[in-house]
């Protein structure tokens, strides 16, 4: 292949780590094609130039994206610039559909192929979204089976190149391993808060999580709290929220599966990382806060009845949810007792993760999606 040029964009950490899986293969396949765009260090590792950090995008709700606009503008502003100056041969946008839609809009009216990688939930809210992915996208990569017939009746390109983490999530220590390799006593029973990757979810979130914690370590002194760090987040910026707990709290960098496999127990924000936990087949219940306004807004407009990805994938409620006014203390103190001391929730973890394993369909996600890459770098 010639040297062509990709763009490539992200607006949170999930978004990072799948393109960089989508990059990793891509570099195998074609060497020479050269990755820009927005990301972390995920994409970096992968091979890609970063030319503005996802985290400056990271935000969650309609009213937290307006505290935020002015910045995020001025990154729009600063890609724009950069399709017209070095114009790349395919820009591929990952999921983040308010931003990244605009920018498609951008590319079309410079005749520069779009590939769209990890569609935006129109099969929960703004369905109409699909009429504006007609207009500007070349191609859509879906990542679940459910999705592809919904371009197809739209008449929008489409391949479900399936979701990569049946390939990546795969840690095969045992919960005793994990925690000695993170120096736990496997006497410890361990509790894992995951508060989310955009600092909005970690304000509204994490002090709640410590508080249960902190409620819940009164009638067990044998507890081990840990907290993993997100990509995107500042180290020092964490630390300084988990210091006004009162308890003795474990931030934890480095290998994300290992971590959560050290887990007897997690509470998480809803997103990307409750697939990978139910993937590793950990005990979890799914949280989640908004500003009030965004709440009364979204819950007029999604039409599905989960936020969880393994409760919408499969259909069912395998995971329990708390939204909204539902995330107090007290009720997270009830149900981190019931993880960590009901005998029947490892079992049932397992049970969920082979109903969600057998809902993400084929396996090869990453590299199917660096192969339509190829596809349409070579038709352009």
């Amino acid at each position: 292949m010639k040297p062509y040029k990709v763009m490539v964009i992200v607006g949170e950490a999930s978004g990072d780590a799948h393109a960089a899986r989508m990059i990793t293969q891509l570099k195998q396949q074609a060497p020479e094609v050269q990755v820009n765009g927005i990301g972390g260090k995920n994409m970096r590792a992968a091979g890609a130039n970063i030319l503005v950090d996802f985290s400056e995008l990271a935000v969650m709700g309609l009213v937290e994206v307006l505290k935020r606009y002015r910045t995020i503008k001025k990154i729009f502003n600063q890609i724009v610039t950069s399709l017209k100056t070095d114009k790349p041969d395919l820009l591929v946008l990952v999921d983040y559909p308010g931003f990244n839609l605009k920018l498609a809009k951008q590319a079309k009216k410079l005749g520069i192929p779009v590939l769209y990688y990890i569609s935006p939930k129109v099969w929960a809210w703004r369905a109409g979204r699909v009429k504006t992915i007609k207009q500007v996208v070349d191609h859509m990569a879906v990542l679940f089976p459910f999705e592809q017939p919904i371009y197809q009746q739209a008449g929008v390109p489409v391949t479900c190149v399936g979701h990569p983490l049946v390939d990546a999530v795969e840690n095969k220590q045992s919960n005793s391993q994990a925690k000695t390799a993170l120096g736990i006593d496997d006497s410890q029973r361990v509790l894992g808060l995951f508060p989310g990757s955009r600092k909005s979810e970690v304000e509204a979130l994490l002090p709640i999580m410590l508080q249960a914690a902190e409620q819940l370590s009164q009638q067990d002194n044998n507890l081990n709290v840990i907290v993993p760090l997100a990509t995107g987040l500042d180290k020092a910026w964490m630390e300084n929220i988990l210091s006004q707990s009162s308890l003795e709290i474990s931030l934890v960098e480095g290998d994300f599966y290992q971590t959560t496999k050290a887990c007897d127990a997690i509470v998480a924000a809803s997103g990307t990382v409750t697939l990978e936990i139910a993937l590793l087949g950990v005990p979890h219940f799914i949280i989640y806060r908004v500003a009030p306004l965004t709440y009364q807004i979204l819950r007029r407009l999604v039409k599905i009845p989960y936020v969880g990805l393994c409760n919408i994938v499969t259909g069912k409620p395998l995971v329990l949810e708390l939204l909204q006014d539902e995330v107090t203390v007290d009720r997270l103190d009830k149900e981190l007792t019931q993880l960590l001391t009901d005998p029947k929730t490892k079992e049932q973890a397992e049970t969920v993760r082979q109903q969600v394993l057998t809902a993400l369909g084929p396996a090869g996600g990453a590299g199917h999606a660096a192969q339509l890459v190829i596809s349409m770098l070579e038709k352009s």
